[in-house]
């Protein structure tokens, strides 16, 4: 019996440390073993910039922040997800025809200011909507998650039928989802017409949502009494960066003109969600930021050149860079948290509101609705 019990353990030490994430009984099922894995939420956002879409790209600049706080208030066995957001458009004649009209504006990323930067770049131009092509791409290009645990969607939006192009629509739906890719349809414009237009049969076709709005329609925002203050603490938390390396002052520069681009749609709401989801983990900026760099352990203090620092911390030693860096990341957890709890306030105040009145559907009210009751079946809770 001992020597039955040592070759046991000789087996599962072998397992454990050949790196295999399961433990093997005889005549036993596989037994996963536990992981710190941090959930990942991917999301990519289809969207048609034919010339009758303005209003579609409108709502999509304002609610970009809004969708994203989605996921500041889900957890997955009590972790935060990372979010991801990738963006095509396509139906647009000044794109390539031989790629079907379709551009991959930005794969999926954590640089939520890059989304935003592109979203408000996007033109208008008369053309044919290929939305089997462009699901196509989307499930090939990406770097999708090969975990099922994961939760992985596609949003495409448009008013063309769906059955336009050379891309068998049915064919890209069964290839998404059979890589675990949910596809939701948004058809722009009267629920039968996009019935019609075979929208709503490539959401079946990959376990999603078939979902229509009125792309034209404004989006309804609930002015509240914490809106100022939320607004003006997420310009304050710029000044808690600090810009370092080759693409430093450049994204810095991106960050502020996002801020201009999330006010001069104010009235949508749309700096008030901006400075609420800088104030959350989904908003990092390691790649740029000395401070989330640091909290991320993905540079140490000691071996970033003086060269790549900000003018005012080249001539500080060691720990004074330490110290100064400090600084600013407790800077921003105050203000941070200050957000956080006028986000609690506002979040009521909101849904108080909104029970008084028909918002209507807009592309965000659409995406929310399927983003909690998907995220949902892969266990996620929502505050």
């Amino acid at each position: 019996m001992k020597t039955l019990i040592d070759w046991m353990g000789w087996m599962i030490t072998f397992v454990f440390f050949a790196g295999i994430p399961v433990l093997r009984e005889a005549g036993a099922r596989e037994v996963p073993v536990a992981t710190d894995k941090q959930p990942l939420v991917q999301i990519a956002i289809l969207l048609d910039t034919s010339g009758s879409m303005e209003g579609l790209i409108e709502q999509a600049k304002g609610q970009l922040w809004k969708i994203v706080n989605e996921f500041v208030s889900a957890k997955r066995d009590g972790k935060r997800p990372e979010v991801q957001v990738a963006l095509y458009e396509y139906g647009n004649n000044g794109l390539n025809l031989k790629n079907g009209w379709i551009r991959r504006v930005q794969p999926l990323t954590t640089d939520l200011d890059r989304i935003s930067e592109e979203l408000f770049k996007l033109k208008t131009n008369g053309g044919d909507e290929f939305c089997g092509w462009v699901i196509n791409d989307a499930v090939k290009d990406l770097e999708w998650s090969k975990s099922p645990d994961d939760y992985k969607a596609i949003f495409i939006a448009g008013n063309e039928p769906f059955t336009q192009g050379s891309v068998d629509f049915r064919q890209a739906c069964k290839t998404a989802i059979g890589k675990g890719i949910v596809v939701n349809t948004i058809f722009c414009g009267v629920e039968r017409e996009g019935v019609d237009g075979q929208w709503k049969s490539g959401a079946t076709l990959a376990d999603g949502k078939y979902l229509f709005i009125d792309h034209n329609r404004a989006v309804v925002h609930f002015e509240a009494p914490q809106d100022r203050e939320i607004a003006e603490l997420g310009e304050k938390l710029n000044a808690t960066y600090i810009a370092f390396g080759a693409k430093g002052e450049e994204s810095r520069a991106r960050q502020a003109a996002q801020d201009a681009n999330a006010a001069s749609l104010r009235v949508q709401g749309s700096m008030v969600q901006r400075s609420m989801a800088k104030a959350s983990a989904n908003y990092r900026n390691s790649d740029w930021d000395l401070v989330d760099a640091l909290k991320e352990k993905k540079v140490e203090i000691s071996q970033v050149s003086p060269a790549a620092l900000p003018a005012e911390m080249r001539s500080m030693n060691e720990a004074e860079r330490k110290a100064y860096v400090e600084g600013r990341a407790a800077e921003r957890e105050r203000i941070q948290a200050r957000i956080s709890q006028l986000s609690v306030e506002r979040a009521r105040y909101a849904a108080e509101q909104a029970k008084k009145q028909d918002g209507g559907a807009t592309l965000d009210a659409a995406m929310i609705g399927a983003i909690h009751e998907q995220a949902a079946r892969k266990n996620y809770r929502f505050d």
